[in-house]
């Protein structure tokens, strides 16, 4: 018989919830199966200050707040090298709490069954009215949050990596702070052969918010979307899916000041470095166009 998949989860806090943060960690505590390992990384906070935490986890103190991408690739080298100590890393935002004690199994169940399945996507569910905001579907087609499916890309808070997908593609871009990290790392994953799956019954119960709550927001995801396709995308792609974006950016028509710090991200974007260039396979951008979502939109 087989071992059991090693699980450890990686949370990262400001410090600000301390009653979200110790619910959560009460949720993965109750999970079925073998106990999954939990590394909490303080984002310029220490984390022994923040609450009483179960005996084991692990604690990384950083200094500064180096974003959600530095701070997660934090909590991996908290599993050894490329987080070699488990098998897979579960990613949970630190104000959400599995709401089923299986979550843990059928992950383990479902890297099991599929070899080459690198990343699970969850379903993120209001804690109140059960509701699933059509942008926690990462699909185009998300009328229907209750339908599993082969995606292109994954929730960030809510969600599982098998260790190998670091390994082979890389972690999350440090430098992107925040927004379209997940995207990012899932387009380099499925060039290496992976594949990733959005769960329904994998479930985060976690509160309904707006992304743009936050006041870097607008000028992140222009810079980023810029960074995302410089450095994955074959050049004939790049002004194509930068193009798409801008046009449905003035469709949905943002305030004067949104639109303003949206321009001033896009022109960050194309004069600052972006990272490493890998663009991806021809055949990827094939595959990406057959799962429903062609690396244009």
């Amino acid at each position: 018989m087989t071992k059991p998949m090693r699980l450890g989860a990686v949370i990262i806090t400001m410090g600000n919830r301390p009653d979200e943060l110790k619910a959560l960690l009460d949720s993965v505590a109750r999970q079925d199966g073998d106990p999954v390992e939990v590394a909490v990384v303080g984002q310029g906070v220490k984390v022994s200050e923040l609450t009483d935490l179960p005996q084991g986890v692990r604690t990384v103190d950083l200094p500064e707040n180096l974003g959600i991408p530095g701070g997660r690739n934090v909590g991996i080298e908290a599993f050894g090298p490329g987080g070699r100590d488990v098998d897979a890393l579960l990613f949970l935002d630190d104000d959400g709490l599995l709401e089923r004690t299986d979550t843990a199994e059928l992950c383990r169940q479902a890297f099991a069954e599929d070899p080459r399945l690198g990343i699970v996507s969850f379903r993120i569910a209001d804690p109140d009215t059960g509701v699933t905001q059509r942008r926690h579907v990462p699909r185009l087609r998300a009328s229907d949050p209750m339908r599993s499916s082969r995606v292109t890309t994954f929730l960030g808070g809510a969600n599982a990596v098998r260790t190998k997908v670091f390994e082979e593609a890389g972690v999350l871009p440090a430098e992107f702070f925040y927004a379209h990290e997940e995207t990012d790392l899932a387009w380099r994953a499925l060039d290496a052969g992976w594949s990733i799956d959005y769960r329904a019954d994998m479930v985060l119960l976690h509160p309904t918010t707006a992304p743009s709550r936050h006041a870097v927001y607008h000028r992140m995801v222009a810079r980023n979307r810029v960074w995302l396709a410089r450095r994955n995308l074959p050049a004939p792609l790049v002004p194509v899916y930068l193009g798409v974006w801008l046009a449905l950016t003035l469709v949905r028509k943002p305030s004067g000041p949104a639109l303003k710090a949206w321009f001033g991200g896009f022109k960050e974007g194309w004069t600052t470095p972006c990272g490493p260039r890998h663009p991806m396979k021809w055949r990827t951008v094939w595959r990406l166009t057959r799962l429903g979502r062609p690396p244009v939109i």
